[in-house]
C-alpha cells in the first residue's frame, strides 16, 4: 500500500498495463465494456461517476478481481452510510489533484508564488468488499433500443459531417469529416449487437473529430513524438468507451486497432504519466461533445429510415450518404 501512495502514477499505470497485457491474445482491453458492467464507476457518497484515468483504473481492477459492482467509496464513505469494509480487503487507488501554492526565490531575491497540482492517492473499495450496504433504488437500465436512440440523438446534436460508404471508418482532418461504412455492414459480437458496433465506431471517430483546432485542438506530437498517432488512437478508444458507458452501449474491440497495442504498451511502460494524459484528453473530448447536448436541449434523432442523399432536419447539420467515401 505504501508503494501505491509513494508513486500513484506508477501504481495506476502498472494496474492498467497489466490489464492490457492480460487481454492481448483476445484483444480485450479494460475499457471494452459488455452487458455485465457497462457504466462508469460511481462514487457511493457523491453518486457521481469518476473521471479520467480513475475510470480506466477502476475498470481494470474490477476485471482483474471479478467485481460486477460499479459502486466505489473510501473506508470513511462506506462507514458514513452504515457499511463496513471487510477485514483483509485490498483497496484500489484513485487519484485526485489538489492545487498547492509553492514559493520560490527569484534571481533578484524576491519571493515568487506559483500554483502547482499535487497528485494524491485515495484508497477505495467496491460494494462487493463491504457488509451492510443496501443499494439505493436505481432506474431500470435502458433497453438496447433506447440506448441506440439516445446515441443517435447524441451524435445528431454535434452537427458533425458524416459520410457513409466504403469499407473503412476514419476521420479526415482535411475535410473535417467522419467516414463510415453503411450501418448494415457492421456485424455483432457475443457481447454487442450490430447497431452497438456501428455506434461505438461512430463515437470513436467522433472523438477524433474533437481533435480539430476549432474544438479541443488536441496536438500530441510534442508530448509523444513518433508515437503521437498511436496515442491519438488511444484517446479515441477511451473517449468512445466513456461515451458508450454513458449511453449504455456495449463497446466491443475493433480488430483493426490491435496494431496499436505494442506502441501503447511501449509508451505506457516508458512514461508513467502517459495514460493520465490520454485519459484526461479523452474525458475532455467527451465533455466537449456533451456541451452540444446541453445547448440543443431536446434533439431530433437521425432516423434510420431517412432516404439516401437526403438530410434530416437538424438545424443545418450535414449528414450525407455516398457509395464511396474514399481514403485518407
Amino acid at each position: 500500500m505504501q508503494a501505491a501512495h509513494s508513486d500513484i502514477h506508477q501504481s495506476i499505470t502498472d494496474t492498467i498495463v497489466a490489464a492490457i497485457e492480460r487481454g492481448v491474445d483476445e484483444f480485450h482491453l479494460p475499457w471494452h465494456r459488455s452487458a455485465r458492467n457497462i457504466l462508469r464507476p460511481i462514487n457511493v457518497a457523491s453518486q457521481k461517476p469518476y473521471r479520467g484515468v480513475n475510470i480506466v483504473s477502476l475498470w481494470a481492477t474490477a476485471d482483474a478481481k471479478g467485481y460486477s459492482s460499479g459502486i466505489w467509496g473510501t473506508f470513511r464513505q462506506w462507514r458514513q452510510i452504515g457499511a463496513q469494509v471487510r477485514k483483509g480487503e485490498k483497496a484500489a487507488f484513485v487519484v485526485f489533484y489538489k492545487e498547492l501554492q509553492y514559493t520560490t526565490e527569484a534571481d533578484d531575491g524576491t519571493a515568487e508564488t506559483e500554483p502547482r497540482l499535487c497528485a494524491r492517492a485515495t484508497p477505495v473499495f467496491t460494494a462487493e468488499q463491504v457488509d451492510g450496504y443496501s443499494p439505493l433504488e436505481i432506474e431500470e437500465p435502458r433497453t438496447p433500443f433506447e440506448s441506440i436512440q439516445e446515441a443517435e440523438a447524441f451524435v445528431a446534436a454535434t452537427c458533425a459531417t458524416i459520410v457513409h460508404g466504403g469499407d473503412r471508418a476514419f476521420y479526415r482532418p482535411s475535410t473535417d469529416s467522419i467516414h463510415l461504412p453503411e450501418s448494415g455492414r457492421f456485424i455483432g459480437t457475443p457481447t454487442s449487437t450490430p447497431e452497438e458496433s456501428y455506434h461505438a465506431t461512430l463515437l470513436h471517430e467522433l472523438t477524433h473529430w474533437t481533435s480539430h483546432e476549432k474544438r479541443c485542438n488536441r496536438q500530441l506530437g510534442k508530448r509523444f513524438g513518433d508515437h503521437a498517432y498511436a496515442m491519438e488512437e488511444l484517446v479515441a478508444e477511451l473517449g468512445a468507451a466513456f461515451l458508450c458507458a454513458d449511453l449504455g452501449i456495449s463497446d466491443a474491440p475493433r480488430a483493426d486497432h490491435a496494431q496499436y497495442l505494442g506502441q501503447w504498451l511501449t509508451v505506457l511502460k516508458a512514461d508513467k504519466k502517459a495514460i493520465f494524459t490520454a485519459s484526461s484528453k479523452a474525458s475532455e473530448a467527451a465533455a466537449f461533445l456533451k456541451t452540444f447536448q446541453r445547448a440543443s436541449g431536446a434533439v431530433q434523432m437521425i432516423e434510420k429510415a431517412t432516404p439516401r442523399g437526403t438530410q434530416p432536419d437538424l438545424a443545418g447539420c450535414r449528414v450525407t450518404w455516398s457509395q464511396s467515401a474514399g481514403f485518407s
